[in-house]
């Protein structure tokens, strides 16, 4: 087990943030003209420093979202910003998203390879250091790939049965077009399909192929948490590959804080969240909070932005709030927030900067080549108004829609073009990214 880079390390500007959809915010799409040459590369991600370097993205302007709907909260963006609600210990923080680490594709590479240093570990914690060790083989690390990006991420997860079901947030995920994960405990990589998702609880679930006999994590009550209690945030800081920990103690309960996506001018509530002071990073996303024996109480969610003289501060969400909707996955249960299954996508990037409102339907800022939208006749200038017949009044509305949409099941989606002409078709959503 690796730990935490030291704390006087330079913070990066860009810490990284993870329905249907139909592009990530910022549109999917080549790099922009000065990023990196992007290129292929197998199930692990290139070598990176202790803290990988966010690509310039998303490319601007303009600034389009989720083909399918509106940019959802805190994805694909580098930076999620945490405006704590709760006036306890957090009343003048700001802080800024743990999500996935981020670095653009360079060169071909094998599994595995990804690797970097790592300092001394932060904080303290009594017990912290045995409780990690045993906490350790119940993780995975979680590689994508965000291909229509030209760019990786990495996240942690947390292993809830031994033929691999993986609890892990959302937004680590999303936008992913493959995944894999290499468990702790027994050092294999796996490729990972994506069982379900709550993006409004930013919680996913995972199925790794083939998997059998993976040691499980062991929970704790999170209610019986309390302030001071010592804690330890376990996940793969920086996309090191290992596991890496930062110890701390718990400083308040039942925080709410706001996750705000500069980049798509989007916000989204978490609430409940336990607040420790622990040094949560970007890629210990989807890891585990455990208390000193060793047992999960929570997801490693969001962490301050110390560069900014804020305190440092970690959130994760409750385990006891967070395993209830894991389960309900697990048994294929959809909801209004849960959504089963590959991802409905049409192939359009929506406009979200261009002043559209309530009721001016989802205007459409580009179409993927060879997607069900470009065979269906939708181009850049149309506003998709209507889908299934249920009226779409926003890209937010198209997003809500779509989330709930099956793969392979045809839709009839009504648009106009730049000159008014109304148009319909009958359009069958393929297997879209993650999330």
């Amino acid at each position: 087990m690796s730990t935490h880079q030291d704390p006087g390390a330079p913070t990066p500007s860009d810490k990284s943030d993870s329905g249907g959809q139909v592009g990530p915010p910022g549109g999917w799409g080549p790099p922009p003209p000065d990023a990196p040459p992007a290129g292929p590369y197998g199930s692990a991600p290139p070598p990176i420093p202790p803290y990988p370097p966010s690509p310039p993205y998303p490319p601007s302007p303009p600034a389009p979202g989720y083909g399918d709907g509106a940019v959802p909260p805190r994805r694909h963006r580098v930076s999620r910003y945490l405006v704590p609600l709760a006036v306890a210990a957090v009343a003048a923080a700001v802080g800024i998203g743990v999500s996935r680490a981020y670095w653009q594709s360079q060169a071909p590479q094998t599994p595995g390879s990804a690797s970097a240093p790592a300092g001394p570990s932060s904080g303290s914690g009594a017990g912290t250091t045995d409780a990690s060790a045993k906490a350790d083989p119940a993780l995975v690390v979680i590689n994508t790939v965000l291909g229509y990006q030209g760019a990786g991420a990495a996240g942690t997860g947390i292993v809830l049965s031994s033929n691999g079901e993986i609890l892990t947030n959302n937004h680590v995920i999303d936008g992913a077009t493959s995944i894999t994960a290499t468990d702790l405990g027994n050092g294999r990589t796996y490729t990972a399909s994506v069982v379900g998702y709550d993006s409004t609880g930013d919680l996913a679930v995972l199925q790794l192929q083939s998997a059998s006999g993976l040691p499980t994590a062991r929970t704790a009550d999170s209610s019986k948490v309390a302030v001071g209690d010592p804690v330890t945030a376990i996940g793969n800081a920086g996309g090191t590959g290992s596991a890496t920990a930062a110890n701390g103690t718990v400083t308040a309960l039942d925080q709410s804080v706001i996750a705000n996506d500069p980049g798509s001018a989007t916000a989204e509530q978490l609430t409940g969240m336990i607040q420790v002071d622990a040094d949560v990073q970007p890629g210990d996303s989807g890891g585990a909070l455990v208390d000193a024996t060793g047992a999960v109480i929570g997801i490693d969610t969001a962490g301050s932005d110390t560069s900014a003289g804020a305190p440092q501060q970690g959130f994760a969400i409750p385990i006891d709030t967070a395993l209830p909707l894991a389960r309900q996955i697990m048994a294929g249960k959809a909801g209004p927030e849960i959504h089963i299954g590959p991802t409905a996508f049409l192939g359009v990037q929506i406009a979200t900067a261009s002043g559209a409102g309530a009721g001016s339907g989802a205007p459409v800022a580009g179409v993927i080549t060879g997607s069900p939208a470009a065979q269906a006749g939708l181009a850049a200038g149309d506003v998709i108004t209507a889908v299934n017949g249920r009226t779409v009044d926003s890209p937010a509305g198209l997003t809500t829609i779509m989330a709930s949409s099956t793969v392979g099941k045809p839709l009839t989606v009504q648009w106009t073009d730049a000159t008014g002409a109304s148009h319909s078709a009958t359009v069958t959503p393929t297997t879209g990214p993650a999330g």
